[in-house]
């Protein structure tokens, strides 16, 4: 396998937890064979949690040289001082930069792949940022279609793809069409293929209603709405099963006969999984150009700065990263 680039790692909100994270991955990345990685963003808001050696590089390529001894940091403007646990316009700022130049390093595969460290929607929002999250405004960055960047959080015994995201439970029946199915179903398939090296991906579609519905008894979606993306995607030579019961399809038996799960909104897909994965679970983004991967939690500014931050989740995100950006340098 050819080398590949060094993972660009956007720091996130400064104030959050990101910083820690990050360099504590650094700290164990012979112990957890990581790849080569550097960070972008403020040099300042890692030494301000963290007393271990830091290097400022200006090219990409340096990484590689002095990742051995420090951990390498991409620095953008240094704005206001950055104070641990207290979120500000300035620290938005610069999370959005760390964003936008390391997007645009994996763009341009300076980088091999993107990790993107938690940050405050809120904050961002305060200076304009328009976008539902992350994945957004990534996949914009890349020229894909926000609606053809789909959110896969993996762990290492279940992953879950949540077909409707940040919708209103009142809403989710009506957001929930066959057409969105099918194009959640073809990138999932596809994803798991690229990404994580699967020939043959196996799907299950969890059913909206208790039940399934119970043959339209408990409602009619799985009849009207889901069966048929199952038809249709199974017509493209797509092996998944469902839509099943919900209540039934995340024990240790059922998990082990499909490589995703398809959930019909948000919280069905991620309680699944934080319940299982709350420490080490990943946020990937299939059907990019580019690989993206990010921990699956927050920025967690009430202990940030405490160095009680565990970089679990960071170190699976940059692991996962690693093992994608090889198996597409290979293919």
């Amino acid at each position: 396998m050819r080398p590949i680039a060094p993972l660009a790692l956007s720091m996130g909100d400064p104030a959050g937890i990101g910083p820690e994270i990050i360099a504590k991955a650094w700290a164990r990345r012979d112990s957890d064979s990581l790849p080569c990685f550097f960070a972008v963003g403020d040099v300042r808001a890692v030494s301000a949690v963290w007393n271990g050696p830091v290097e400022r590089i200006d090219d990409p390529r340096d990484a590689m040289r002095v990742f051995g001894r420090a951990l390498p940091v991409v620095a953008v403007v240094d704005g206001d001082p950055i104070v641990p646990g207290r979120p500000d316009i300035g620290g938005a700022r610069c999370a959005l930069q760390s964003l936008e130049l390391a997007a645009g390093l994996a763009r341009s595969d300076a980088a091999s792949g993107l990790v993107t460290a938690p940050v405050s929607k809120a904050e961002l929002y305060r200076i304009g940022f328009d976008y539902p999250g992350q994945t957004e405004f990534v996949a914009e960055r890349c020229g894909v279609a926000r609606e053809n960047a789909v959110m896969m959080l993996a762990g290492p015994t279940l992953r879950v793809v949540p077909i409707t995201i940040h919708e209103p439970l009142a809403r989710v029946p009506m957001a929930l069409t066959t057409d969105l199915i099918v194009s959640r179903g073809r990138a999932t398939a596809r994803g798991l293929t690229r990404d994580f090296g699967i020939d043959a991906p196996r799907l299950a579609l969890a059913g909206i209603n208790p039940h399934a519905g119970e043959g339209g008894a408990i409602g009619r979606e799985e009849i009207e709405v889901m069966l048929p993306a199952v038809e249709l995607l199974r017509a493209e030579g797509i092996d998944i099963v469902g839509p099943l019961a919900a209540d039934t399809m995340f024990h240790p038996r059922a998990r082990a006969r499909y490589d995703a799960a398809l959930c019909a909104y948000h919280d069905q897909a991620l309680i699944p999984i934080k319940t299982l994965h709350f420490d080490d679970g990943v946020n990937i983004t299939l059907g990019l150009p580019i690989v993206r991967t990010s921990p699956d939690h927050g920025t967690a500014f009430d202990i940030a700065g405490q160095d009680s931050a565990e970089p679990g989740a960071m170190i699976a995100a940059i692991r996962m990263a690693g093992a994608a950006a090889a198996r597409r340098a290979a293919a």
